[in-house]
């Protein structure tokens, strides 16, 4: 390795030679960067060691390819590694991949003899930066060691920005991610709301919702529904009998029997609470339950006469919670039966008006969780947040 003795010149002191030029132009974050110089010709090593200080870098010169690992590896941050290829102890290629394999954000340049040519272009392969071919000016030696820093500042700046970019990206993904809960906890503040506001309506059946509502999350749950299609089933349920709404109240309070044409006017509840719904985005998939959550396992429901798998998973599970409490509670024109009672109906309906696969998980609950359920629902110690679904037991 070798410098061309031409270019070490004399210097003017009224006149800065093109080496000064360069180090006054040497950008601040690189002026004193930390060159790592490696080669086991002494001459050579000192004389580069020299031209680099006297440019403005801080350098540390490598008397071998092992003495350079040592000092990588003994934590010194260097900037720079300028390495000759052909050494006796541990050549340049095998110094470029170790440095490449622990710091691959490290440039490494390489110094070869020009019949060596072919094998510097490969060390350009496997990752090193540049080469310079002996001999060499200083000129064109401060030249690659500048390049080489501004790409490695370049990578930086850029690696930088990336990691702030992600951060960015994950701290706005994350407030993202909170306004939706918080939004998506508002409407069911909401739906909660206009549940109670029916019950007002329809005093026979108050508390229903949420007591159904409860129910359903139960069986669900039991069934192995994921959480996120709970919540739509929740709110299907929930919202069922929001078609009510539109009923006239002499046919909702009607304290006898319905006349078959008012019964066909009540009916009417699915279709409207489904025309209520569907046009709200986040209850699209509910306005489904609510449309067909009068249908029958054998197709004999309405509105649509549905069978089998026709129905909803969502509205399936709910017919058997809505009969369950039902049975369970007190109606004008009698008392409330026990869940044992419940049970025994639900059962007796199975492949009619029930699916028997709800059917089936439903008669493995006992009638304890049931009890508990509306207990907690109608307690006034603890408020029953009908959307708040706990996750599932390990």
């Amino acid at each position: 390795m070798g410098f061309d003795p031409a270019s070490t010149g004399s210097v003017n002191p009224q006149t800065p030679s093109r080496e000064e030029s360069n180090h006054r132009e040497l950008p601040r974050s690189s002026r004193r960067a930390r060159v790592l110089v490696v080669d086991d010709e002494p001459q050579v090593r000192s004389m580069i060691g020299s031209a680099l200080e006297r440019s403005g870098f801080e350098v540390e010169l490598a008397i071998s390819g092992r003495q350079a690992l040592r000092l990588l590896e003994s934590g010194v941050n260097f900037d720079l590694v300028l390495t000759d290829i052909v050494m006796q102890d541990v050549n340049g290629l095998a110094l470029l991949e170790r440095v490449h394999a622990q710091q691959p954000d490290l440039p490494v340049v390489m110094v070869t003899a020009v019949h060596d040519i072919g094998v510097a272009i490969d060390s350009m392969r496997r990752g090193a930066y540049d080469y310079l071919l002996k001999p060499f000016e200083r000129e064109h030696l401060i030249n690659t060691v500048h390049r080489a820093l501004d790409h490695r500042q370049v990578m930086q700046e850029s690696q930088n920005y990336q990691q702030s970019l992600e951060q960015m990206v994950r701290a706005r993904t994350e407030m993202l991610h909170h306004a939706m809960e918080d939004l998506e906890h508002s409407y069911d503040v909401t739906l909660e709301a206009l549940g109670d506001a029916l019950d007002l309506k329809d005093s026979e059946t108050e508390g229903h919702s949420k007591r159904v509502t409860a129910y359903t999350i139960a069986l669900a749950r039991a069934m192995g529904i994921p959480p996120e299609e709970i919540k739509v089933i929740a709110r299907g349920a929930f919202l069922h009998d929001i078609g009510k709404m539109a009923i006239p109240d002499e046919i909702l309070r009607k304290p006898g029997s319905l006349t078959s044409e008012e019964q066909e006017l009540m009916r009417e509840h699915c279709a409207r609470g489904y025309s209520m719904l569907r046009k709200i985005p986040f209850l699209a998939e509910a306005a489904e339950i609510v449309f067909s959550h009068q249908e029958h396992f054998d197709g004999s429901g309405y509105p649509k006469g549905l069978r089998g798998q026709e129905i909803p998973i969502g509205a399936r599970i709910f017919a058997v919670a809505d009969t369950l409490d039902a049975i369970t509670s007190d109606r004008p024109y009698r008392k409330a039966h026990s869940f044992d009672a419940a049970r025994e109906e639900i059962l007796r309906c199975s492949g009619s008006q029930f699916d028997p696969g709800v059917v089936e998980i439903f008669l493995k609950i006992p009638n304890e969780l049931w009890q508990e359920l509306r207990s907690e629902i109608s307690g006034q110690n603890r408020r029953y947040s009908t959307f708040d679904i706990p996750p599932p037991e390990a």
